[in-house]
């Protein structure tokens, strides 16, 4: 593969580093930024200052209003964006909306793109996806799906109860995950797309957890008696779990892409109060512990980025990847989370306060070994292909 970045690339990758450091970074302290997310004041205002600076949705195609870059393009400008946790929000390329606008792409109908890709790419409204359940449904195994979809006519009607649903409150619209019975018989799993607010769809209770970062926070969601036309069934009916695929691999590796540039955050903040800060007559950095501690960072941002730029040359080839990706979502998580922990080591009692970005990207970092499939799972699906392959 050929490491050269195209100069239009490296043009933009360094406005998306300027932005962020001269527009994001201030907001930091916003009182809009909350414990479920930033607000979607706080959002419209990133998404405008993006938009006048020609960087909203870099990930679309032209068609719709976004650069229409490559996966190459988007592993160096997410990982610019990421440097804030607020920079995927402004450019409008944080989860769930950039997995959903990719899906959209890909699957829906024209006059699905019309409806609901042309003002999410915009940046006018926000999206969920809505696969995950509590026990005993759909979580790493989505063969036990729970929420079902029952043929009515020319519509649908959904029941069911999803959580960790990122994004629900406050979205314009949602894909829901659903088993399809059609004539009283399963005929497999169905996305269906819903405009929100609607009657059926419930959030009941936002949830508390680590991670601040996504708009709309992450919620639990009891979908009872909705109704969807059939016209809004996205993708075929019984083909849910294909185009889960479509939006699930990519989307592990942009997920990637976003943590690194956080995770290089909190390793230059390290860098830099390491130089300053002196302990027994010498800058921190002087002291072998902390000046590994800083070596070893830098190997894992170093190995994090190649798994992450090779996945995405390999995508750009238009290979399948699906394998690479578990290893590369395994590798970037677990190496960005050791270099943000070793970061809080080492300001030691400045790394647990809230003076520095540090303490926030801890918390948030830590769910990335969960959040599209935890390490063990894509760990079990290697371990599996390489028993195969040697049988």
């Amino acid at each position: 593969m050929n490491f050269d970045i195209p100069p239009d690339l490296r043009e933009l990758g360094s406005r998306a580093r300027q932005f962020v450091r001269d527009v994001v970074l201030a907001y930091e302290r916003d009182s809009r930024r909350g414990a479920h997310g930033p607000n979607d004041a706080l959002r419209l205002e990133l998404v405008a200052h993006a938009r006048d600076a020609g960087l909203l949705s870099p990930h679309v195609s032209k068609d719709w209003g976004g650069l229409g870059i490559s996966h190459i393009g988007k592993a160096i400008i997410f990982e610019e964006a990421g440097y804030s946790m607020l920079g995927p929000v402004a450019l409008n390329c944080a989860a769930p909306d950039e997995g959903n606008m990719h899906l959209l792409e890909a699957v829906a109908t024209p006059e699905q793109k019309r409806r609901w890709l042309g003002p999410l790419a915009a940046g006018e409204i926000r999206s969920c996806f809505c696969m995950t359940e509590p026990h005993p449904g759909a979580g790493s195994d989505p063969s036990k799906l729970r929420t079902t979809a029952v043929k009515d006519g020319d519509s649908f009607v959904i029941d069911g109860r999803k959580w960790l649903i990122t994004g629900a409150d406050g979205a314009g619209f949602a894909i829901i995950m659903a088993r399809t019975i059609v004539d009283g018989r399963d005929v497999g799993a169905t996305m269906f797309l819903a405009d929100l607010p609607a009657a059926g769809f419930r959030i009941e209770r936002l949830l508390d957890t680590l991670d601040s970062s996504f708009t709309g926070g992450h919620a639990e969601v009891v979908i009872e008696g909705m109704r969807v036309p059939e016209a809004d069934v996205l993708g075929g009916i019984g083909d849910g779990f294909h185009y889960a695929q479509v939006r699930l691999v990519p989307a592990r590796l942009t997920h990637c892409m976003r943590w690194l540039g956080a995770a290089r955050r909190a390793h230059d903040i390290a860098v830099e109060y390491a130089q300053r800060r002196e302990a027994f007559g010498v800058p921190l950095s002087s002291h072998e512990g902390v000046g590994f501690m800083l070596s070893d960072n830098a190997i894992d941002l170093h190995t994090a980025r190649l798994g992450i730029w090779h996945l995405a040359w390999l995508l750009d080839q238009g290979e399948r990847a699906g394998l690479e990706s578990s290893m590369v979502k395994v590798h970037a998580s677990e190496a960005v989370w050791r270099v943000v922990d070793r970061c809080v080591q080492i300001l030691g009692g400045l790394g647990v306060t809230r003076d520095t970005e540090v303490e926030r990207i801890f918390r948030d970092v830590r769910a990335f070994r969960i959040y599209d499939g935890p390490s063990e799972v894509h760990r079990w699906r290697i371990a599996r292909r390489l028993a195969k392959d040697a049988a």
